[in-house]
């Protein structure tokens, strides 16, 4: 069993994200920390349960983007998988498109059984990715799973796909295919210190995705823009009393008492 686990780098939440001055994306402060996508530690989760079961699996981990994405690509290796790819770009932001064609230009001739993705990323939330590279490789792809079932001949896999208002949809799938996979499917693990230093000593592949097949770029980010403030908040001072009273007195003008 051969798999391949699409993870992507992102802005974490609590660092400060500022837009950068041509409005095209966010700037790189100082202060900025990057980590996995966290919809991506549940896809690699997922590989890594098959892996537990059937010893002999091994697991790619791939990831496109700047040089800092490589320390991605280690921290996922920490949690037990085999090899790292990184495909490096010179570029802040890539769009879906071009990701999922230079990962499906890589992994065409390598002779996956399954692709595992995050359902989508924590930054543009499109959930594009996954099946973009299905497309590409034509091979069957099941979006937002939360369980799966692998047959033991590894011939076929049976998932459950969540879908809006609650419905879920059962698919039975021939291999090689395609999964993204949901939050909550899954608890993803802690790396073993032996994983640690294994990832330590593991040199990651690099391949210039100018190396890779180029794509017409028929997507372009126009500008990106902070939220518009519909409402303003009102802060009430004062002690217990006043404050009361100041808020009865704004329901009232409000007419909601």
């Amino acid at each position: 069993m051969k798999i391949l686990v699409c993870v992507k780098q992102i802005a974490d939440h609590d660092s400060e994200i500022r837009i950068n001055s041509v409005s095209t994306w966010i700037d790189e402060l100082k202060n900025t920390l990057f980590r996995i996508n966290r919809y991506d530690e549940y896809a690699l989760e997922e590989a890594l349960l098959i892996k537990d079961i059937y010893k002999d699996t091994v697991i790619d981990i791939i990831s496109v983007g700047l040089e800092r994405v490589s320390s991605t690509v280690k921290k996922s290796l920490e949690k037990g998988a085999d090899k790292g790819i990184h495909i490096r770009c010179n570029k802040d932001y890539i769009c879906a498109a071009e990701t999922a064609l230079l990962i499906a230009e890589y992994a065409k001739d390598k002779d996956y059984d399954i692709i595992f993705a995050g359902v989508m990323s924590e930054d543009l939330m499109q959930g594009q990715v996954g099946p973009i590279i299905a497309s590409h490789l034509s091979i069957p792809c099941a979006v937002s799973v939360i369980r799966s079932e692998l047959k033991t001949d590894f011939s076929r896999i049976t998932v459950v796909s969540e879908l809006e208002g609650g419905v879920t949809e059962h698919i039975d799938m021939t291999l090689p295919c395609l999964i993204t996979v949901q939050s909550g499917v899954n608890r993803p693990r802690y790396p073993s210190l032996s994983n640690v230093m294994a990832a330590r000593a593991m040199s990651l592949i690099t391949i210039d995705c100018d190396a890779l097949k180029s794509i017409d770029h028929s997507k372009e980010t126009i500008s990106l823009e902070y939220p518009v403030v519909s409402s303003k908040g009102i802060v009430i001072d004062g002690n217990t009393e006043e404050k009361a009273e100041k808020l009865l007195n704004i329901l009232h003008e409000k007419g909601i008492l």
